[in-house]
Order: C-alpha cells, then structure tokens, then sequence
C-alpha cells in the first residue's frame, strides 16, 4: 500500500492510496485459505476444496471485501500516519474503474479528502464581559397569570351552536396519508380547545363553526420538522366527527380557585404565582444572557473554518430558507434582497455556528463538562409530552435514531457550556421592562 499527499492546505488535505493488485490478489487467497475447513461443496471432502476452486466460485464477492477493508485501512492510515484531527469523516473518491479492480484487471486507487479541525487558543472566560437583563415581578405581572390561570381551569357547558375559538370541541378523529391512515393518527373522545396550537397548525382552525354531531375533513401539511422523519412535510386529512361543543364558563379568583388547585387559600395562590413568574423572569433573561455571551466569544475568535463543516452548517440553513420561503410563496426579492446577498448572508450565519461550535466544544472538553444519559433521557421525556397520544413513537424515534439523540444533546452541551462561561464573566445587570425582557434575543443588535 503506498500513500501520497497530494493537496495540502491549512485545513484541508488530500492523499492518494493506492494497492497493487497484487496485494489484493494475495488478501483474497488468505481470506480464502481462512473460510477453506470450513467450506462443504459438493464433490470435495469437507474443507478439501482447491483454492483455486474457491476462487472461481467465491472470488469476485470476496474481492469486494478486500477492497472495502482496504479503502477502510488506507484512509484509516493515511490519517493516523500525519496524525490529522478530521473535522468531519473523511470522504472517499475512486480513481479509474472500480468493476476492473474487483475483476484484478487493475491496481485500487482512490483519493482521501481530508477537513482538518483547526489550531486555536480558546480566550479565558473570566476576561469576558457580558449583560444580563432583569425585571421584578409586579402585582399587575400576578393579576394577568392569574387571570391565565382562571381561564385554564375554567369548567365547560354543552354549547348548542356552532363552535367558536375558546370553545371545547370533543371529537373522533383518524388521519390519513394518499388515503392509507397511519399510526400514531387516531383518537376517540379527545377534549381539543380550539386556538391552543395544540394540534398541527391549521388543524384547529377547519373545526371552527363546527356543530356537534358534524363531520368534517380536516386537510393539514405535517411540519418539516415533525418529530416522525417519515411523517415531515407531507399532507393529511384527518376525518373528524365533533361529538360535542362546550363553552367556557368564566372562573372568579378567589379562595375556591386555590383549593381547586389543592392550595390553602388565594394569598399562597399569589405567593406560588409569583415564584413562578419570578422562575420565568429568570429564564428570559437567561436567554439574553445566553445571546450576550455568544456574542462575545464570536467576537473574541476568529480563526480558519474548515470549509466542508461551513458548506454543511450552510446547506442545512438555506434549505430551511427555502423552504420557509416556498411556503409563504415569497422569493429572495421579497426579503429586499438578491438571491446572492441572501446566501451571503446566510452564510456568515453558518460561519459564525461553526466557529462558535469549535469554541464551545473545546472549552466544554478543557473544562470537563459533559451531558450524561440520563439527562437526554429526560429531554426526550419533555420532548414527548409535546405530542399527546404519540408519546411511544417520539421514544421509539430517537431509541432508533443516534443522529436525532445527538441533536438533543448539542443543545444541553451548549447551555452548559454557557453557564460555566457566565459563572466566569464579569456580569453587568441591566434592568428592563416586561417586554424587553420577552423581546426575542436574535433582534436585539449584536454588541462588541
């Protein structure tokens, strides 16, 4: 086996392999010398077989295997010789025919393509200096959760009209795709508040008008994202029967509602209210804190990419693009924009996932910091609960699926991460109003 560089950049190389027929010849022959006590062919005593015989038989299917495991070992060594840190798996290329090497009419060739991670010093956290937004919780923050509150818990009348949103729809329901209905798409008696979201978007919508006793087909598009791979993107029509209309009745706030709730009286009602309000307060602007220190160790880096991990980070986003733009039947110019300036754009956003990924990642890996099983566990469990009724499917989805559990890990890494980070950094709080607090991290302007 014999290994060339033949490219050799920064963050990128590339090898050429190659394996003379001659050694491919003679791994056949030992592979067959191995399988030979314990082949029985007819008119040979067991394990009596020629090798000869055995080649003619066996050979090309055997040479395939050779081949395989050479490919494998050649690029396995062509990495472990440089002693190179991949960013991604390595990618293969065959050079000249690969039918006239597994015939042994030529040597193996083929090419290694190698993405190299990058050399960088990661900055100290402690020297970073980031902002964190807060809010105290008002009597008015109190009033409006627990009016939320009232209206959650409220009890519902049989109505005798057509339902409207905020009414109680109970219905029968089987979904269907091209007509042949699929698991997880059936129920009987399920209470369905119109206007939660708590089905597909615009399956709650088709039901609005509704009298108990109709049926109606309800015509949906499963999210692209939709926790079933086989399920995502496609149509349904789910053949929906409204059993029964209920109307909300409306709920005073008082010492009943609270031991409705199983509490002693409202005052410790407000009390749990307003710890919980002062939990959330908290996780908002954890998620500005979050933005804050992104930003800072974006603009704290900046080092090569590996162009393989950007055009990758890259291709994931603008397909999203594209699809969000298909289905609001929008283009480029739409957005102000040419389709060049978008994907420019698009772009940095890739570059700076990616860069931020390799700070994370080795920060995470100097410091120790991990995402143990159980807690995956217990975000699949969340994730779950997302879904009523489909909850064995969502588990049987990432049980069989390695790439959909690492997607839920990355996430838990990250945040992490980010609390470590924070726990280092100089932090200036800022306080704000409700709304900023709520505001959506991604449209405040980046800072330096």
């Amino acid at each position: 086996m014999q290994i060339s560089e033949t490219v050799s950049q920064d963050l990128h190389k590339q090898f050429t392999v190659t394996v003379p027929a001659s050694e491919l010849d003679s791994r056949v022959n030992a592979r067959l010398e191995e399988m030979k006590p314990k082949m029985n062919l007819k008119g040979f005593r067991p394990g009596k077989a020629p090798v000869s015989f055995l080649k003619k038989q066996f050979g090309k299917s055997i040479m395939g295997e050779v081949v395989e495991a050479a490919v494998n070992e050649g690029s396995q060594k062509a990495i472990a010789d440089n002693k190179l840190k991949p960013a991604l798996q390595p990618r293969v290329e065959p050079v000249g025919s690969v039918e006239d090497v597994v015939d042994g009419k030529s040597d193996l060739t083929f090419k290694v393509i190698v993405d190299l991670m990058p050399e960088f010093e990661v900055t100290d956290p402690s020297k970073l200096t980031v902002e964190r937004l807060t809010t105290d919780v008002a009597d008015a923050d109190v009033n409006e959760a627990l009016d939320r509150l009232a209206k959650n818990v409220r009890n519902h009348v049989t109505k005798d009209g057509p339902a409207a949103k905020d009414d109680l729809a109970v219905i029968d329901y089987e979904g269907s795709v091209d007509g042949v209905p699929f698991d997880g798409g059936k129920g009987s008696d399920f209470s369905l508040t119109l206007g939660t979201g708590t089905f597909i978007p615009g399956f709650e919508d088709q039901l609005i008008g509704a009298k108990a006793g109709e049926s109606r087909d309800v015509k949906v598009t499963f999210p692209t994202e939709y926790h079933a791979p086989e399920m995502a993107g496609k149509d349904a029509v789910f053949a929906v029967t409204v059993k029964e209309v209920k109307v909300p009745e409306d709920t005073k706030i008082d010492d009943e509602l609270a031991k409705k709730l199983g509490l002693d009286d409202l005052a410790t009602l407000k009390d749990r209210v307003r710890e919980q309000l002062t939990s959330d307060f908290k996780a908002a602007g954890r998620l500005h804190l979050k933005r804050r220190v992104l930003d800072a160790l974006d603009n704290a880096h900046d080092f090569p990419l590996p162009p393989a991990m950007v055009d990758h980070e890259f291709a994931n986003i603008w397909a999203q693009v594209e699809e969000e733009l298909k289905r609001e039947g929008k283009t480029a110019a739409d957005e102000g924009k040419t389709e060049d300036e978008l994907k420019a754009e698009y772009r940095k956003i890739a570059e700076r996932r990616v860069r931020l990924g390799l700070v994370l990642g080795k920060l995470g890996e100097q410091n120790g910091i991990s995402v143990a099983g159980d807690e995956v566990q217990r975000a699949i469990m969340a994730r779950a609960r997302q879904f009523p009724g489909q909850e064995q499917q969502v588990f049987q989805f990432y049980a069989n699926n390695p790439q959909a559990q690492a997607e839920i890990r990355a996430p838990l890494f990250e945040d992490k991460v980010v609390d470590f980070i924070a726990e280092l950094a100089t932090v200036n709080e800022r306080k704000v109003d409700k709304e900023t607090l709520f505001a959506d991290p991604e449209d405040e302007p980046t800072k330096a």
